[in-house]
């Protein structure tokens, strides 16, 4: 599938956690390493980031989906989340990959169950301030289902939440994301456009 896309000239992101995996990936022509664990599941993936050069989304991660949820403890969900994505930065700049293929993405709805994502979103500006490309993949999550709950409680259907996602992915951009995760492409696009007439006219 990778070397049947790489002649149309996209760019190619490999989701896995798997060391193997992505190599094989990036030999196929892929051009993205997007690891929900940050390289914490197999201690060979920073490694395999740094050999093939590709650039590497590294996700907050605390856990497997069995045991995440139960991970949803924090004082200060922003500081925290903060310095274990530099404990994975230091480690992939020990691995040998170059600061300027790290991307990260703060894990919103992993080992973050509810009100943890918000603080998260509402701090963008401060996250992207870091110094590193961010990437937001808030698109659909359970999180957005909770908050457009009707007055049953019952949570939205995921594609009942692609209008929330829209505004996240404006709110995201004009506060500085480098790129966003969604299932509604054209709905984000055109939202990403107001987004950056909204900047451009700050000054």
């Amino acid at each position: 599938m990778i070397k049947d896309l790489r002649p149309s000239g996209a760019v190619i992101s490999i989701d896995t956690t798997r060391a193997s995996v992505a190599r094989a990936a990036i030999a196929a022509g892929a051009h993205i390493i997007n690891d929900v664990s940050g390289g914490l599941a197999d201690d060979n993936m920073a490694h395999a980031a740094a050999e093939t050069g590709a650039v590497f989304v590294a996700m907050h991660w605390r856990g497997h989906a069995t045991e995440m949820n139960a991970n949803d403890v924090y004082t200060d969900v922003v500081a925290e989340v903060k310095s274990e994505l530099m404990a994975r930065v230091d480690a992939l700049l020990a691995a040998g990959v170059q600061e300027s293929a790290i991307v990260l993405d703060p894990g919103l709805g992993f080992a973050k169950n509810g009100a943890s994502n918000w603080p998260l979103l509402a701090h963008t500006a401060d996250i992207a301030a870091w110094g590193f490309p961010l990437l937001v993949g808030a698109s659909r999550k359970r999180f957005l289902g909770q908050l457009l709950s009707n007055e049953d409680g019952v949570p939205a259907n995921p594609t009942e939440r692609d209008q929330a996602t829209a505004a996240i992915t404006a709110l995201s951009v004009a506060s500085g994301a480098w790129a966003v995760r969604v299932h509604n492409v054209a709905q984000s696009v055109d939202a990403a456009k107001v987004a950056q007439a909204w900047v451009s006219a700050r000054g």
